[in-house]
């Protein structure tokens, strides 16, 4: 049963969590001043305090933060103040019946990933891929439209994605419809073969990256290919890949190239350039609602809000 949290209302409080690295601390508290802002008590414990080598925290710290804040009936939502690495480690530990009797926002991306599509899997909740506190939100040059987004946790919004947002490229013609799921391709793949593999059939997978040579992005998609992620999905969303360059090869295909080889085959819609993940703008779109995507007039709609009134 696909279950959606309550929006934000001003005087709800919601929970900071690192369930992956730790993040920069003054970059959070400046982000958590437009919560603040917005009349939104903000609670963070001791997620800008931990820290175990490239971790916010041991695994069961990082475990107990989260059960923690689904089991608090005073907070309303959980935001994630950055990715970086971690949430594959804690996935296998947390308790999915808690979260299912507590519905409540859930927001991140990156390596986020994992955890937003296991809520969803595994709990029903409809989560939200989108900018974190210390990420994105405490930055100095925030980009507006960052920010507006944010507006799908205090209402339930519908959207459509278009060019006047960014250029978008057709790569296979069509248009279709289904629950949107996936993230970050490193945080995809790491789950093949696990209980955790992400379940694409009749749905459209989102795919983003960040800092990774063209080679490597070409494995990994190779990966879900095989796994037949492509062959089972209704479409597929294309979004942000930022640095994902040559690297020292002098010799490459580009990034376009390797597109067209692992995911045009299996003849399923395909649209690139979406403005989600490791960019300025970030859009935040619900995992778990259903979409339309449409290559002829190059959108895509949101049907459904992540959220319900």
């Amino acid at each position: 049963m696909k279950l959606k949290p309550a929006t934000l209302q001003a005087g709800d409080t919601i929970g900071i969590v690192a369930p992956a690295s730790w993040p920069n601390a003054e970059k959070g508290l400046r982000g958590a001043k437009w919560f603040e802002q917005r009349g939104i008590r903000v609670e963070f414990g001791t997620s800008l305090s931990r820290q175990h080598g490239y971790l916010g925290g041991t695994d069961q710290e990082r475990v107990d933060e989260l059960h923690q804040m689904f089991a608090n009936p005073a907070i309303k939502g959980i935001f994630c103040a950055c990715g970086g690495y971690g949430t594959g480690r804690i996935a296998s530990m947390l308790d999915y019946d808690l979260i299912r009797q507590n519905p409540k926002i859930f927001w991140g991306y990156s390596d986020i990933t994992f955890l937003l599509n296991a809520f969803y899997q595994k709990a029903g909740l409809v989560t939200f891929h989108g900018p974190m506190l210390s990420s994105d939100i405490g930055q100095d040059d925030v980009h507006p439209l960052t920010l507006d987004t944010l507006e799908q946790a205090f209402a339930p919004i519908k959207f459509t994605y278009t060019e006047d947002i960014s250029p978008l490229r057709t790569l296979v013609e069509g248009e279709a419809t289904g629950e949107i799921v996936g993230g970050n391709l490193s945080l995809l793949t790491s789950g093949i073969g696990t209980e955790f593999e992400i379940d694409t059939k009749g749905k459209l997978l989102l795919i983003e990256e960040v800092d990774e040579d063209i080679y490597r992005v070409d494995r990994m998609l190779n990966q879900l290919k095989m796994a037949g992620k492509f062959d089972d999905a209704a479409g597929v969303l294309l979004a942000d890949f930022k640095n994902c360059e040559a690297g020292k090869r002098s010799q490459t295909l580009s990034l376009e190239q390797v597109f067209i080889d692992h995911i045009q085959p299996a003849g399923k819609p395909v649209l690139s350039g979406f403005l989600i993940g490791h960019c300025s703008p970030n859009f935040a779109i619900p995992i778990g609602a259903q979409g339309t995507m449409n290559t002829y007039k190059k959108s895509l709609l949101l049907e459904e809000s992540g959220v319900r009134a």
